[in-house]
């Protein structure tokens, strides 16, 4: 009978071409297939959480692979451990569900860099760490990055290799902390754009350096442009440190900055399949990304459809296309059915999110429903893009 294990996975990147298999050299992917080949006695193929670049390091990076053979779940990281090379350890091994994905999950992702700030390097950090001679101002550090958190898009701060790749993503905490010589930035976030943690280490790097003042990072960020940020900073001072996977959806979601202020209620997509999309502001040049990176990361979390209220102008128009959702108007029996889902208190929190974009009551406000619809796109899909 088939079974999925994930694994948890670290490793020492200085000697590899990152996770991925490539043609140019030796990969963490390789050698975890060849060696879980060996012992299983049939052909494996892992896929990764996150396929880190060359030289990066990792303390928990998550795969799976699927297998027919019995060998008890907990017991497949002590086996192969036995045969893979020093630098790269399997840290534990479970069943999970056949469906299960690790890059489809929803996850929360830490990564930290590392900087050692003297005068001279020390050879013992050299594989982990960045050495930088000039004085660095870490207050200063920790100022710029507070201008990174929360949902934006982080355009400046990528290496976009996909034309269509969504750049928004969410950064809940990033610290930048000092103990004698060594500095490390730690940042966590939903997900990471292409070098978009190199690329923060780098600019953060300026700043502490003077070369730009901290409140620069928010003309960076909003100018959406990588020419504007720092260098990427080299890949041997990044660590992959862990990945927390969500074990429930959280009721609400609220998202708030210069661009967008939103909240969905995420509470009835496990028994109802439906989510409510309340959008309070959006400027015109994001609502076509806006609607559909939210309807389809719904969609994502098990929603058949999403009922979506534009509180500030009514955008929305029957028979609309976004990327592979379609607008509909739901007529009075629906919408009653849709609205008798929710509890008092999400009512509550829906009316006062309402009066203070000044629109109208739930019962009278201008609810339009979107459902997948495979027939047509008009150019506004977005790939949301894992790494």
């Amino acid at each position: 009978m088939r079974k999925r294990i994930k694994l948890v996975v670290a490793y020492d990147g200085t000697n590899y071409c990152g996770w991925q298999l490539q043609k140019n050299g030796i990969t963490i992917e390789e050698v975890l297939n060849r060696e879980l080949t060996a012992l299983l006695k049939e052909p494996i193929a892992v896929i990764g959480a996150s396929r880190t670049d060359a030289g990066v390091h990792a303390l928990g990076n998550v795969a799976v692979f699927d297998t027919h053979n019995p060998m008890a779940s907990d017991k497949i990281c002590l086996a192969v451990n036995q045969s893979l090379p020093e630098d790269i350890r399997v840290q534990s091994s479970q069943e999970v569900s056949c469906d299960w994905h690790p890059r489809k999950a929803n996850c929360t992702k830490t990564y930290e860099y590392r900087i050692w700030n003297r005068r001279i390097l020390l050879p013992t950090e050299r594989l982990y760490s960045y050495f930088c001679y000039y004085p660095l101002d870490v207050e200063k550090m920790r100022r710029a990055a507070a201008f990174l958190v929360g949902e934006h898009d982080f355009k400046s701060f990528s290496t976009t290799k996909k034309g269509l790749e969504d750049t928004v993503r969410t950064i809940y905490s990033l610290d930048v902390e000092k103990k004698d010589s060594c500095i490390v930035i730690r940042i966590t976030g939903s997900g990471f754009l292409y070098n978009m943690v190199r690329i923060i280490a780098g600019t953060l790097m300026r700043v502490g350096t003077g070369t730009y003042p901290p409140e620069e990072m928010a003309a960076i960020l909003s100018a959406r442009d990588r020419r504007r940020a720092g260098d990427t900073a080299p890949a041997r001072g990044l660590t992959l440190v862990g990945m927390e996977y969500e074990e429930r959806l959280p009721w609400w979601k609220h998202s708030k900055n210069e661009d967008w202020n939103y909240d969905i209620l995420q509470s009835h997509i496990e028994k109802n399949k439906t989510a409510f999309f309340l959008i309070s502001q959006c400027r015109d040049e994001e609502w076509d990304r806006l609607i559909v990176r939210n309807v389809h990361q719904a969609f994502r979390n098990g929603a058949d459809q999403v009922m979506v209220l534009d509180v500030e102008k009514n955008r929305l128009k029957p028979g609309d296309i976004y990327g592979y959702y379609q607008v509909k108007e739901p007529d009075q029996d629906q919408l009653n059915e849709m609205l008798l889902l929710l509890e008092e208190e999400e009512k509550e929190t829906m009316q006062k999110i309402c009066r203070k974009a000044g629109g109208a009551s739930l019962g009278e406000a201008a609810w339009y429903l979107l459902k997948e619809s495979f027939t047509a796109t008009n150019g506004n899909e977005i790939t949301a893009g894992f790494s």
